[in-house]
């Protein structure tokens, strides 16, 4: 498996953060966006603003908080599978109550983050994610 730490990519990511905390997507931005594989295409305050932003914008990952006003990331990640299945989601949250990364695993994530971890596993995380191949389609139920 490659070093997406040292490994240079053929393109730039494409990262769309959300959450409801302005300082907070301040943050990631301007720590996502010290990887020169990385930009960060947008922001969105809540699953309400993602979606559309998401389906406009096409982003390689989503990095989603779990815990927001009007429409949270398990509403909304498989909002965001639906309108852009290539689109990767990195469920983020403040939370360590068990069974939450479950939870966003299921609702389509392929990765999930508590909000306390290190920066640079974040980093690596988006990266490590964006080279994944889209997760298949669920098979309808019979």
């Amino acid at each position: 498996m490659p070093d997406f730490e040292t490994t240079p990519s053929a393109a730039t990511v494409m990262v769309l953060v959300c959450d409801d905390v302005p300082a907070f997507r301040a943050l990631m931005r301007a720590v996502l966006e010290e990887d020169p594989r990385i930009e960060v295409v947008g922001e969105a305050r809540d699953g309400l603003e993602v979606v559309p932003l998401v389906e406009a914008l096409h982003p390689d990952v989503v990095l989603l908080d779990l815990a927001m006003p009007h429409s949270d990331g398990l509403q909304a990640t498989p909002e965001i599978r639906r309108v852009s299945p290539a689109t990767q989601v990195i469920g983020l949250s403040g939370f360590t109550a068990a069974g939450v990364a479950e939870q966003m695993l299921a609702a389509g994530a392929s990765a999930y983050l508590e909000k306390g971890a290190e920066l640079e596993e974040i980093v690596s995380t988006v990266l490590r994610v964006a080279a994944q191949d889209p997760p298949a389609p669920s098979a309808p139920a019979a």
